[in-house]
């Protein structure tokens, strides 16, 4: 297969549009079942019209399009809204079995081509750059990738909707295989009865979410695909290396997956000491269960016998050892099949696990034991030939340990500023803590954290929120303790300001003994303390805040006991909120490098955790590309991003698309790791006039976005009545409250519903806006645009920049955004709003354009258009639709029996909206 034909496939071929037929006749006959004729001809007219609308953009097409949609009237109207909807999820899955197939194709030659991005292309750069094999054992040490998931609601879809798509994915998927008419034909009628059950299940959530409820849907996909396609993509590594430098790697477990549901208490009340112990619980049974599966499967394998084969010593002595725990009803039958004889003990020692001594006390424990099996193996077994299910078991042991994934705990910086209020007051020695100047504070907890005499008494009572808070961090304690330190490793501040935020967090781990300084100045320290920055004050900021902890010596003890390791969170949802995300990304990227040339002269490494959305003016994007952004110097310190919402299904619900997202990830950090010094070479003499560009670029665009944003006195009000921000909060989409204390001011309204809002009304503002004003500005001036094309040729951040706004416009659309404008109650002020968004949309993709020298959007990725032209025409009924019932919802007094049917109506759209534009919040 050649390398055109190769590319011809990504394309939207002839296969996928194939599938999209099979799967849109399929619907049509439950449509037809359902409805009959009536309902079926009525979608076929409105899809008709919508399709001459984008094909022609003629006033009449476009008038008779919205008569039908207007002239539409219960039920017929919502099962035409459903129609969309599912016909949206169903090209998802379409396009997922087609990147499976792709990648398939490139397999079956992988002896001529390797697909990029995937991990035979990463290793076949090393080769390619002359990496020495010292240099790859290095970078092997120094690789980390680290995915947090989070329960940040922005998946419309419901787990049991979700699990019905999976099923549908199965069956297209085999159907690719070679088959016979009569295997054709059932596969098909399969088919048709998962999408039957998919139009017969309910996709909105009858009540909000629970926190338990979030915890089992991320661990949803711990169990469906995690578990194994991690070992897998370390295996592969291994092997790939193996193969290529005729040299035995032992690849570190350098990839692992983290959580934040359960843990996350900014501004959700719902989370609270006893939740996060019982996610914690939940986890480790998931964890379990795993391995029990594991070790019965190999208890089958494994029937060796000591009549035939000779076994370890040492695994004979651990049996004979440890035998007697056993009762004699569960002691295995033959004592000559040894392996059986241990793998029984080892079941039994993961049932004990927290309810008796005789069970493993930690995780290398149990990989103690599996690595004796494994040795012993290989006494009588071939060479070269390992047990595959005992090599991975021992991975995913590596991995997940008796926890799953890492819990961390965040909360909001002022929820422990009040705490410590309370405490010091209580036993005198501030009476007023709050009120005190940064440097008298830094002095108070200084003072406190250097003496290890307690502060808080069993005896003492406080309010119940710094109660609760005191409860947090014991339980934090005993978590450690029985799960082990890899439960909760990390303590997130949101919304730190300075120094003393990170000292308050300090205090209140003493006061539990996760931190201590003894008299001899021996210090103990348990937890990370990481700063979330967020806004575009806190990152210009941050580098001094950091410098300043740097240099206290209690925080610096704090660091030597941890490392000398320091995790810091960058907030990519509210910095783009604050700075429009031109300026936001830039701040970013600034913040990083600075901080990281700031910790080496301290001696400090960094670990920076990326708080990207799945949306694009949340951070979202590819994540092999986004990790390509960052600064080229800070991948070695070992990379830490957020996986939220959509991006969870998107990603990981296959395993096989689960496998292509994590090794593009890898193989991206692979290579740019080791790329590191040449790019330092290359980057030197340039990065001083990219970043003197940048920031022009970006002090243009926020003056740009604040003038809008923050100086229009109508631009909130706008806001809330040409989006559907107010039927959001009825999604039940997630257990957080839409915005912190409940309050209506911007600064308190969460970044997620403020994306979500923008996205579902085509309008995508917070992806996009400013950065055409920033662009244009400087490209006005003399030899400024010819910069710019050699900046997006040669520098990754600035690429993702402009690729992320080219994806941005191609997904915003102004006629449909015009039907939400029309939506603000005073029609000049819509007018008004809607022409600046309007002018500045041309502005931004004129010079995007000019940029990139192409003649349209996405002309880069042809795939990728493609996909989005074909989905408008399905999108734009939804739009059409939810405009019209928001206006008349809104219209209808809050107890008109009416107004539920609308609601759910408008709901309907938005789960339908957020299927076409998948990158939603």
């Amino acid at each position: 297969m050649t390398t055109k034909l190769l590319e011809e496939n990504q394309t939207y071929d002839n296969r996928l549009k194939e599938d999209i037929k099979i799967l849109e006749d399929l619907l049509d006959k439950v449509l037809f079942y359902e409805g009959g004729e009536t309902l079926l001809n009525k979608i076929k007219k409105i899809r008709e019209s919508a399709k001459a609308l984008r094909e022609n953009n003629d006033p009449d097409t476009y008038k008779l399009l919205k008569e039908e949609i207007t002239n539409l009237k219960p039920p017929l109207r919502q099962n035409v809204i459903r129609f969309f909807a599912i016909y949206l999820h169903l090209v998802n899955i379409a396009e997922q079995n087609h990147r499976i197939r792709r990648r398939r194709e490139y397999q079956q030659h992988e002896d001529t081509l390797n697909q990029p991005g995937s991990l035979e292309q990463g290793v076949m750069s090393l080769i390619e750059n002359h990496i020495s094999p010292d240099t790859i054992n290095d970078l092997l040490q120094n690789l980390s990738l680290e995915l947090i998931i989070t329960a940040h609601p922005t998946e419309a879809t419901r787990r049991t909707v979700l699990q019905i798509h999976k099923r549908i994915a199965d069956l297209l998927m085999a159907l690719d295989k070679p088959c016979s008419k009569r295997e054709r034909k059932a596969l098909e009628g399969h088919l048709f009865t998962e999408i039957t059950a998919l139009w017969q299940t309910n996709e909105l959530r009858d009540k909000k979410l629970s926190v338990m409820n979030e915890v089992s849907n991320g661990l949803y996909y711990f169990d469906e695909t995690l578990f194994d396609v991690l070992p897998q993509i370390h295996q592969d590594l291994e092997d790939l290396l193996f193969e290529k430098y005729n040299q035995k790697w032992r690849v570190p477990s350098f990839l692992r997956f983290g959580s934040w549901i359960g843990g996350d208490r900014d501004g959700n009340p719902n989370v609270t000491a006893q939740t996060t112990r019982k996610t914690l619980e939940r986890q480790r049974h998931l964890a379990l269960t795993k391995y029990k599966e594991t070790l019965e499967e190999l208890m089958h394998r494994l029937s060796h016998s000591t009549k035939r084969v000779k076994v370890s010593d040492e695994l004979q002595a651990s049996v004979k050892d440890e035998i007697s725990m056993l009762e004699h009803k569960k002691k295995w039958r033959n004592n000559d099949e040894v392996y059986r004889c241990k793998l029984t003990i080892m079941l039994e020692k993961l049932v004990q696990i927290g309810k008796s001594n005789t069970g493993y006390r930690s995780s290398s424990e149990l990989i103690k034991d599996l690595n004796m099996i494994q040795k012993s193996i290989e006494v009588h077994h071939p060479d070269g030939n390992t047990l595959n299910l005992l090599q991975k078991l021992i991975r995913q042991v590596e991995i997940f340990g008796f926890h799953l994934a890492s819990l961390d705990i965040r909360n909001h910086s002022g929820e422990h500023e009040a705490a410590i209020a309370e405490i010091f007051h209580s036993v005198n020695i501030v009476s007023d803590y709050k009120a005190l100047p940064e440097e008298e504070k830094i002095k108070v907890l200084t003072n406190v954290l250097q003496d290890p005499r307690p502060l808080i008494s069993i005896f003492d009572s406080y309010s119940p929120e710094t109660q609760e808070m005191i409860d947090v961090f014991r339980m934090i304690r005993k978590a450690q303790e029985e799960f082990g330190e890899r439960a909760i490793q990390v303590y997130l501040i949101s919304m730190t300001q300075s120094a003393s935020d990170l000292l308050e967090v300090l205090v209140l781990a003493k006061e539990v003994g996760l931190f201590r300084i003894y008299p001899d100045g021996k210090a103990v320290s348990k937890l990370d303390i990481a700063p979330l920055l967020e806004t575009i004050d806190d990152l210009t900021f941050g580098p001094k805040i950091m410098k300043q902890l740097f240099e206290m010596d209690v925080y610096r003890k704090h660091l030597s006991v941890r490392n000398n390791s320091q995790e810091i969170m960058l907030g990519y949802s509210d910095s783009s909120k604050d700075g429009g995300t031109l300026t936001a990304n830039w701040k970013l990227y600034k913040a990083q490098q600075e901080i990281h040339n700031m910790a080496k002269d301290y001696d400090i490494s960094l670990k920076f955790f990326h708080g990207r959305g799945g949306s694009l003016g949340r951070g979202g994007g590819p994540l092999n590309r986004s990790l390509l952004s960052q600064p080229f110097e800070t991948l070695g310190d070992g990379v830490k991003i957020t996986e939220q919402g959509e991006v969870l299904s998107a990603r990981y619900l296959i395993s096989e698309i689960a496998y292509r997202s994590l090794e593009q990830a890898t193989t991206a950090l692979l290579t740019a790791i080791a790329h590191i010094s040449n790019e330092a070479e290359q980057n030197q003499s340039r990065s001083v006039e990219w970043e003197n560009a940048m920031d022009e670029i970006s002090a243009f665009s926020l003056e740009k976005y604040q003038s809008l944003v923050f100086k229009d006195p109508d631009f909130l009000t706008y806001f809330r009545q040409a989006t559907p921000l107010l039927e959001l909060g009825s999604l039940n989409i997630g257990s957080r409250p839409m915005s912190r204390k409940g309050s209506e001011r911007f600064e308190d309204l969460r970044a997620i519903p403020w994306v979500f809002a923008w996205t579902q009304s085509r309008q995508l503002l917070p992806a996009w806006f400013a950065a055409g004003t920033g662009l244009q500005r400087f490209a006005e001036q003399q030899g400024n645009l010819d910069l710019l094309q050699r900046m997006y040729l040669t520098w990754p951040f600035f690429r993702s920049t402009i690729d992320n706004l080219q994806m941005a416009l191609t997904k915003a659309d102004l006629p449909t955004a015009k039907e939400y404008a029309n939506m603000a109650k005073d029609e000049s002020v819509g007018k008004r709003i809607f022409a600046e968004i309007e002018e500045e949309y041309h502005k931004t993709k004129e010079i995007v354009l000019q940029i990139t020298k192409q003649a349209d959007l996405l002309d880069h990725i042809p795939n990728i258009k493609e996909s989005v032209r074909i989905r408008n025409p399905y999108v734009d009924p939804l739009n059409f639709l939810q405009a019209h019932l928001i206006t008349e919802l809104r219209q209808k007094d809050d107890n008109n029996n009416d107004a539920d049917e609308l609601l759910s109506e408008v709901l309907l759209t938005i789960n339908g909206v957020a299927a076409g534009l998948r990158n939603t919040g």
